[in-house]
């Protein structure tokens, strides 16, 4: 939390800390889990938990809260107001119909990668292709092929701060097994996810950069295993996705 700043709001940081605690994995949370998520007293964060359910951002069974639709208003309010997703999304169908695959965007926020839009495909993928879905970063492909770019600190204060959880028997867990993905992503100028997060899912995912070269988004291909190996997507796959980064790069 921030401090010594005037024009700081501690009561809507906070609020907001309280909302971001819930994730697909903790969809239902305690006042002690919501306290222990947050780093905020139990009293401070039934406040806010109450002000939420009062504004009907939350609903609760006096044991445990969780999260209404009402929310994806905030979410929604971000995505009305950029126009990546619009500019993206012919670019996502072109790679989707060409590879006949779940193309995606998505944006590394803090330790993970926020889905910003998906093709318009006929396959479906379960853990890609939900606008708003947040994944962990270290274990994706889309996020190691951005952390690949950024400064070493920012990756040494994920692996510090993020609890390194075991998916499946393949995902890497280990910091330097995952400094060694990101540095490999580095050198290759793309990085793939075999069974990382879910077992029969394999990514394809490259970096993007915006007109001052900076790298926070990127663009991937998700595919059930059955259908291509690594080897495969790397050879049919990776030139879309970098034959659609070429144009959208242009545009942002």
């Amino acid at each position: 939390m921030r401090g010594g700043d005037r024009d700081h709001i501690g009561s809507l940081e906070k609020g907001l800390a309280v909302i971001a605690a819930f994730s697909a994995s903790h969809p239902r949370l305690t006042l002690a889990q919501a306290a222990r998520k947050t780093g905020l007293t139990r009293a401070t964060v039934r406040r806010h938990l109450l002000t939420l359910e009062a504004l009907g951002f939350a609903e609760s069974d006096e044991q445990h809260y969780w999260l209404t639709p009402r929310v994806l208003r905030l979410g929604y309010a971000y995505l009305s107001s950029t126009p990546l997703p619009k500019i993206a999304q012919p670019i996502l169908d072109e790679i989707g119909e060409r590879t006949k695959e779940v193309a995606s965007l998505a944006i590394l926020d803090g330790a993970e990668v926020v889905f910003l839009g998906h093709s318009s495909t006929r396959r479906f993928v379960a853990a890609s292709t939900s606008v708003g879905l947040r994944l962990p970063a270290y274990c994706t492909a889309l996020g190691r092929a951005i952390l690949a770019h950024r400064p070493e600190a920012d990756v040494e204060r994920l692996l510090a701060n993020v609890e390194l959880r075991r998916f499946t028997p393949h995902t890497k867990i280990a910091p330097d097994e995952i400094r060694a993905a990101i540095a490999q992503a580095r050198s290759l100028g793309y990085s793939v996810s075999d069974e990382e997060l879910e077992i029969g899912l394999r990514s394809i995912a490259i970096p993007v950069a915006n007109s001052r070269s900076q790298v926070q988004l990127g663009l991937a291909v998700s595919l059930h295993a059955a259908h291509m190996t690594g080897d495969e997507m790397i050879r049919d796959i990776l030139p879309e996705l970098r034959a659609g980064r070429a144009i959208l790069e242009t545009m942002i």
